[in-house]
């Protein structure tokens, strides 16, 4: 079957519409079809018109692996660009590899290699251990208390932050994971207490975090230990309430209240596209228009969008946006990370790590 169509080129936008992530698809869908607008303005991808195919990344992965893997076979897409879970991406990234360019927005556990995988999002060793250990040095956090959902990114990286808490003179007193959809946290919170933590590193997904916030502030635990969380959005935030919010620190490559002037820029032609009753721009939802954007910097670099061409030529690529000037090195982009405490449905930037 040939492709849709050969003025355009067709994205597949592999993003969480349903389960505990869909709180935030909305904004990842708003902000990649703003950077296909903006590119398609200046004569799109190659000399070609993007068009965007929405895939809702929030099911089983077996299942969102398969849907993906059957529009790269009958050629009804020429790339895969989105966030959606490690174990989503561990499922799909072989069934395409070497086929089309996937660019994977999510921060994850780190070491993906796959041919043809590019990666936008942060990594543990750039975005947990600098978070953990200037907490450790201002706040005096040394007890880790690790609570995550029970898949390959918590799993992974919960790892690396027994090394880490060791590294910052402290250490993990105990760790609970959890099935994703998990709204119940009455006895994590208690076994938390138990720990006597002073602080909680969070690897929750979306709504389960949501609850878990909630619960753990309504123990009253938010005054007596510390929260750090690097998965944690502007739309995580409203939907946890202010009151669930206080103690509550993040780390990530963007926030929408960075104050950089390619950040005020973004968060206004997000406004101006999308008016003020749009999905609040989020951190989370912002990595789809970074991961539109390499894909059309990849593309431009290699003159081709052929993942053997791409693999010679577009590493070394770069571009604009809303994190100021990203480049891409081997396949995994290098960027400024922030730790931000939240302030009821906004996040303060303190320090860039």
């Amino acid at each position: 079957m040939s492709r849709i169509s050969r003025e355009e080129l067709t994205v597949a936008l592999v993003i969480p519409l349903s389960g505990p992530a869909g709180v935030f698809g909305p904004s990842c869908e708003l902000s990649a079809r703003l950077a296909v607008s903006e590119l398609n303005d200046t004569g799109g991808v190659l000399g070609r018109r993007l068009r965007l195919l929405p895939v809702d990344g929030g099911g089983p992965p077996q299942q969102v692996a398969a849907e993906v893997e059957a529009l790269v076979a009958i050629g009804a897409v020429d790339a895969v660009v989105g966030w959606h879970i490690s174990a989503v991406r561990k499922v799909l990234a072989p069934r395409i590899a070497g086929r089309v360019p996937y660019v994977y927005t999510a921060q994850y556990e780190g070491g993906e290699r796959t041919p043809g995988v590019f990666v936008t999002g942060e990594t543990p060793a750039r975005q947990l251990l600098p978070a953990m250990r200037l907490l450790a040095g201002s706040h005096g956090v040394r007890r880790w208390f690790v609570v995550g959902n029970d898949y390959v990114w918590p799993r992974a990286t919960a790892r690396a932050a027994l090394r880490y808490a060791r590294a910052c003179g402290g250490s993990v007193c105990g760790q609970e994971f959890v099935a994703l959809g998990t709204e119940d946290y009455s006895g994590v919170v208690r076994a938390i207490e138990r720990s006597a933590a002073d602080g909680v590193l969070m690897l929750l997904i979306g709504a389960d975090a949501v609850h878990f916030n909630r619960a753990y502030a309504a123990y009253g635990l938010h005054q007596r230990a510390l929260r750090l969380s690097t998965h944690m959005d502007e739309n995580m935030l409203m939907a946890t309430g202010a009151e669930a919010t206080e103690n509550l620190w993040a780390a990530a490559g963007y926030f929408e209240t960075l104050a950089t002037a390619e950040s005020l820029d973004f968060s206004g032609r997000y406004a101006a596209r999308f008016g003020t009753q749009a999905p609040v721009l989020s951190s989370l939802g912002e990595s789809c228009y970074e991961g539109v954007r390499l894909l059309a910097a990849l593309g431009a670099r290699a003159d081709s969008l052929d993942v053997r061409t791409l693999l010679r030529a577009g590493r070394t690529a770069a571009y604009e946006g809303p994190r100021g000037t990203v480049r891409l090195h081997g396949n995994h982009v290098e960027q400024p990370i922030y730790l931000a405490r939240a302030d009821a449905f906004d996040f303060d930037i303190v320090a860039q790590l």
